[in-house]
């Protein structure tokens, strides 16, 4: 059997697994990986490579930034923050038609920004901004919609969990993949928004007009974001003038978060402890899945798929960008059916080299696979956050989420074009750093 037929075959035994099985991806990836290897090798060189490559995976001291980061964001979940930062987009925008809608996506990214967490911002958001949008009789596909695709910047807005991993895994500058998800997080946000502009010019009585509020009034409610928008600044200027490394600036968040909580008697005793809980526990899962890609991609390294992949990419006789589009087409078709942060460590060893050999800038290419991705958060049959949303709105059927998440998946499609066709929306702030 040939190399390369070994590499497909255990891809394909992959898929197996996690579609038929139900074995955790992590655990998925690190066997297939681990047989793949000694196939190919030997069992002996299959140990050793499990010693030395998790060894030196996990002695890396930047690898602290995951738990650093998702300490910080359930700090700010359990503390409240996502009532504020709800109520100021609302005043802002709640008399608009639609604007409950538009509030509800902007309080997404700005939770977002501190969270990092789909899921996170999903549950938030559905608990404090659904209530509200039934009050005013918003249509339940818009509302749920609006709140499902809106989490998803969790992934795209800094700090993100995926773009640490990706920077990991590509040994590129997360500070850099921070600031490349700044521009594409904003023009993923004003698309999202725009669409529910749309939605409610062609269905008015979807998005009924909110109460009034006054100037006074909405300055005010913006007190109530002074302390996570000076959080984030602390953390994004800090890598930026490079006072911080990226793992620092996980720590002094996570520091400032918590002082910032206790100090507005936010935090109970029982929140800290639940968000030191929920920080082991999807630090373990991140890790874990780390591991096995690891294991994973030295499977494919010895069996050459990703160079022959490149190799053969690159002399097609196509443009480049029909290359990079097929290569999204995939991004997109694996994010339906596959967990987004499994699929980008699966497919980064085969398809980063193609992006690297074709002439794209590494940042540009990690932040906007990021944004693919993101579809299969929200799309059948994984869709995760739309699953999360779908499961907290008891009153509205799991169809009519999906319904509503449809609507918004135009969005992803511009926001993709919009990046190939503007790329320094991405690398202009990463290209401005030390």
């Amino acid at each position: 059997m040939s190399l390369a037929l070994v590499g497909i075959t255990g891809i394909v035994a992959l898929l197996l697994i996690l579609f038929f099985l139900s074995i955790p991806v992590g655990f998925a990836m690190g066997i297939v990986g681990f047989c793949g290897f000694c196939y190919v090798v030997s069992f002996k060189a299959g140990l050793n490579m499990i010693s030395s490559a998790l060894w030196e995976t996990f002695s890396k001291y930047g690898l602290t930034v995951i738990p650093l980061f998702i300490f910080m964001g359930q700090i700010a979940f359990y503390s409240g923050v996502n009532e504020k930062l709800y109520n100021a987009a609302y005043k802002w925008v709640g008399q608009i038609r639609g604007g409950i809608a538009m509030a509800t996506i902007m309080a997404c990214s700005a939770f977002a920004a501190i969270c990092g967490s789909n899921a996170a911002t999903a549950a938030t958001m559905t608990t404090v901004a659904l209530p509200q949008m039934k009050k005013y009789k918003y249509e339940p596909m818009l509302s749920t919609g609006a709140i499902a695709c809106g989490s998803t910047l969790g992934v795209v807005i800094p700090p993100s969990v995926v773009l640490i991993v990706i920077g990991l895994s590509t040994e590129q500058s997360i500070a850099k993949l921070f600031y490349g998800g700044i521009g594409a997080g904003i023009i993923l946000a004003i698309l999202l928004i725009a669409t529910v502009y749309i939605l409610c010019c062609i269905y008015p009585e979807w998005g009924p007009v909110g109460p009034k509020t006054g100037f006074m009034e909405k300055l005010r409610a913006l007190t109530g974001t002074v302390e996570m928008a000076t959080l984030f600044l602390l953390v994004m200027l800090g890598l930026y003038f490079g006072f911080f490394t990226p793992a620092e600036a996980g720590a002094a968040g996570s520091f400032f978060a918590v002082i910032i909580s206790v100090v507005q008697g936010r935090l109970s005793w029982k929140g800290f402890l639940n968000s030191v809980a929920d920080t082991l526990r999807i630090s373990c899962m991140v890790i874990m899945i780390v591991a096995g890609a690891v294991i994973f991609g030295r499977f494919l390294a010895v069996t050459r798929i990703p160079f022959d992949i490149a190799a053969w990419v690159v002399d097609l006789p196509v443009p480049n960008m029909v290359i990079m589009m097929i290569i999204f087409a995939i991004y997109i078709v694996g994010g339906a059916v596959m967990d987004a942060l499994a699929l980008l460590l699966i497919t980064i060893p085969i398809f980063f080299p193609v992006a690297k050999q074709l002439g794209y800038d590494p940042i540009w290419f990690g932040v906007t696979i990021t944004v693919v991705t993101t579809l299969g958060a929200v799309s059948p049959p994984v869709g995760a956050t739309t699953y999360v949303v779908g499961g907290m709105a008891k009153d509205v059927p799991l169809e009519d989420v999906f319904k509503g998440v449809a609507f918004f998946l135009p969005a992803y499609i511009v926001c993709v074009l919009i990046l190939m066709i503007l790329p320094d929306i991405v690398t202009f702030l990463p290209s401005l750093m030390r």
